[in-house]
């Protein structure tokens, strides 16, 4: 690894390098810091050094929760405007060992299972819900009606599971109660998602899936359109 063409967000092609030899020798939670800081900018851009620390961090992450949470971090911000394809690309053989890495610690039933298994989805390659999945305490997303083109909110949490016209007045208005698909009908990502969950006792997640992949009903227009397919429309990134 040439890293004198790494720059990081602040420009160096030195430090990171210098604080993954650190990491590597023994968790320190300063170093850490100072990593995550250097490769992700306002945890949104990623860097030269970010896809360049990417397999030193893999390495690390069966032993060691920061480096899979810096890792999940990276990945999931792996479809942005960075210019590094060409590092993603060489990227290819760590984001692989990371998946497999990533399904065995959701297995285990893990603390942190929503952070990985966000991670997780971002390896597969559906980076729009990586970004956006919460745990379907208090989910809110932003679709537009394929009818009428209102703006619709689609709330899937604890105060209810419903489409609604928001007014940031009098909040969400005129409420249309959500139809999940039932589990047997979810297909591709949908099943993909709902399967790994379920299998790993998340039944909360598992249900929120279902009102994800579910239909809505238009509060303005009346009509029925797949939430899921609404929101990737509008979200999924380029590549």
């Amino acid at each position: 690894m040439n890293w004198a063409q790494m720059y990081d967000c602040y420009g160096d092609v030195d430090r990171v390098p210098e604080l993954l030899a650190r990491v590597e020798r023994e968790d320190d939670a300063e170093a850490w810091d100072e990593l995550g800081y250097r490769l992700i900018l306002e945890h949104d851009l990623v860097f030269p050094a970010s896809f360049a620390a990417l397999p030193r961090l893999v390495h690390l992450a069966s032993r060691c929760a920061a480096a899979r949470e810096l890792a999940g971090a990276i990945v999931r911000r792996a479809a942005g405007n960075h210019g590094c394809d060409d590092l993603l690309a060489g990227c290819v053989a760590a984001i692989a060992e990371f998946r497999e890495l990533l399904d065995r610690h959701l297995r285990s039933r893990p603390g942190d299972y929503l952070v990985t298994f966000r991670a997780l989805i971002a390896v597969e390659g559906h980076y729009h819900w990586s970004a956006a999945l919460g745990d379907f305490s208090d989910d809110f997303y932003q679709v537009t009606c394929p009818h009428c083109a209102v703006e619709v909110t689609i709330a899937i949490g604890d105060h209810g599971r419903y489409s609604a016209i928001r007014d940031w007045n009098l909040g969400d208005v005129d409420r249309r109660a959500l139809r999940p698909v039932p589990a047997e009908e979810l297909s591709s990502t949908g099943r993909w998602m709902y399967e790994t969950v379920l299998r790993d006792g998340e039944v909360v997640l598992a249900d929120g899936i279902t009102h994800l992949f579910g239909q809505a009903e238009c509060p303005r227009c009346a009509s029925v359109f797949n939430v899921a397919d609404e929101y990737a429309s509008s979200n999924r990134p380029p590549i």
